[in-house]
């Protein structure tokens, strides 16, 4: 019998960061690919004159109203164009859910799989849409593609990663989605000089689809999905070969203890609402709620069409998008670099309070230039520090809320609520975000400068939240989370011993 060390109450067990395990979930992870690649796409697109004249002349026209009495705040206010982009995400909220049963039954494999295939035709669709009614089809079968993917890879991840570097693979996730926001910001910029240079930046979305697609095929099964399937034997061999050595029997038995106790369970929707399971529903429905109340998606979605509303030429827009992009890269990899040596807790309060001083600053800056009228533009000082700031901010939230947002509730669960909390968590996420995608012009519109105040107030809200109520999950083996809830101060008071 292997044995495992006990630190802080919980165990460490034996076995070693194997190749296999690292290349396994870098594949798993080009699902985050997709899911940033169209982030970072559909601003570019909706910004380009060619799609706007052949989509939504409406908007044309508004953007090349040159009138005095014409806000800037208003010039892309159309709730067909948000509709473009917002469809995908209440798409993947419904698909979430049919995710969570998939994901259960047949493993994970099988969901990232369906996942890819969604992608690569909704991909197709976009790449060569004639109407308004193909492109918004392509988008909600991305959508669903969206809803398999976000369901399946964060608990492929956690379920794979050693305890001790958990954090970091599980941010692969996150990378992937910063990637693939980078590489779209590019090719908008390369490809907004053509006629029909935005068929080229959707349709490209099928080249991680058949990337996906593929990886979902050769990569292995998690040992936690095969014992809940009742495939013992392998799970044990699959266990075995991720952790580099043979004694595993510990961690093993866990893991099968914690599949039997889940089995016990006969409804697992009913009961994470039980006070067993309340932290876990908390978390799921709070953290993706405040992920998206960060108004982080207002630059990802719409980066180049805010730099034009601000003042940005287009391609100084779309390079802006580009830089933005970058930056979120590089900060997601400081974000795999610290969570394991840091924490969750010192990642969530450090970005929490960067994201408010630069939102503040941010509302003050385009409130002084632009007023209550929307009349007004930035001088090239004035814009280069507009851009720090919203550089700052997107760092901040790359190594902090971005990542974590998908890790922490992806690791708080047990085996027995883990589908219906990641269920949880990904139709949260996917409802805020269709809600943000639908209403941010509307609401520039009418708030104006005031929205980044608005979204500051928020962060303070959930920097505070995060401070009062969530405990480290550092390095804590995903099947002893539980423990977690009894010795903290507050959950204690309503988890049963």
């Amino acid at each position: 019998m292997a044995k495992s060390i006990v630190l802080d109450g919980v165990h460490h067990y034996e076995g070693k960061v194997t190749t296999f395990v690292l290349i396994t979930c870098f594949v798993a992870a080009m699902g985050g690919l997709l899911f940033g690649y169209d982030l970072g796409i559909t601003g570019g697109v909706t910004s380009m004159e060619p799609f706007l004249k052949k989509f939504f002349p409406v908007v044309h026209k508004q953007m090349k109203d040159k009138s005095e009495n014409k806000s800037q705040y208003c010039k892309f206010d159309n709730q067909l164009l948000t509709l473009f982009t917002s469809s995908l995400y209440l798409a993947a909220l419904v698909a979430s859910f049919f995710a969570s049963t998939t994901t259960r039954m047949l493993g994970r494999k099988i969901s990232m799989l369906i996942g890819g295939l969604f992608f690569l035709v909704g991909s197709l669709l976009n790449g060569f849409a004639m109407n308004i009614e193909m492109l918004i089809i392509g988008r909600i079968l991305l959508g669903f593609g969206m809803g398999f993917c976000n369901q399946s890879v964060p608990v492929y991840l956690s379920e794979m990663a050693p305890a001790k570097i958990r954090g970091a693979l599980n941010i692969g996730f996150q990378m992937m989605i910063t990637l693939g926001n980078l590489i779209a910001n590019l090719i908008n910029y390369g490809t907004s000089k053509h006629e029909n240079g935005w068929r080229l930046s959707l349709g490209l979305a099928v080249v991680p689809a058949i990337v996906l697609c593929i990886g979902s095929v050769c990569v292995v099964e998690t040992p936690n999905s095969l014992i809940e399937r009742g495939k013992y034997g392998q799970a044990k061999e699959m266990l075995q070969k991720i952790r580099g050595t043979e004694k595993i029997d510990e961690e093993y038995q866990d893991l099968v203890d914690a599949s039997e106790t889940a089995k016990m369970v006969e409804h697992p929707w009913k009961n994470i609402g039980s006070p067993k399971y309340r932290p876990q529903l908390i978390f799921c429905t709070f953290i993706p709620t405040f992920q998206q109340l960060t108004g982080i998606n207002v630059i990802m979605f719409y980066a180049p069409v805010l730099f034009q509303i601000l003042g940005f030429g287009n391609d100084a827009s779309l390079m802006s998008a580009v830089i933005t992009g970058a930056v979120n890269v590089v900060a997601t990899l400081v974000s795999i670099v610290t969570v394991d040596r840091f924490g969750r807790r010192v990642l969530l309060l450090e970005g929490g309070m960067q994201m408010i001083i630069c939102q503040v600053i941010i509302g003050i800056m385009i409130g002084i230039t632009f007023g209550l009228n929307g009349q007004g533009a930035f001088s090239k000082a004035q814009a280069d520090i507009l851009l720090f700031f919203i550089c700052a901010y997107v760092a901040a939230f790359a190594w902090s809320w971005g990542p974590l947002g998908w890790l922490v509730p992806s690791e708080i669960c047990s085996l027995e609520i883990r589908p219906a909390g990641q269920a949880i968590n990904v139709a949260t996420n996917m409802l805020f975000t269709f809600a943000i995608a639908q209403v941010f012009l509307t609401m520039l519109c009418h708030i104006k400068f005031g929205l980044f105040f608005l979204f500051a107030g928020f962060v303070v809200i959930m920097t505070i939240f995060v401070a009062v109520f969530l405990p480290e999950t550092k390095n804590v083996p995903i099947e002893e989370m539980n423990r977690l809830w009894t010795s903290h101060w507050f959950w204690t008071k309503i988890v049963p011993k």
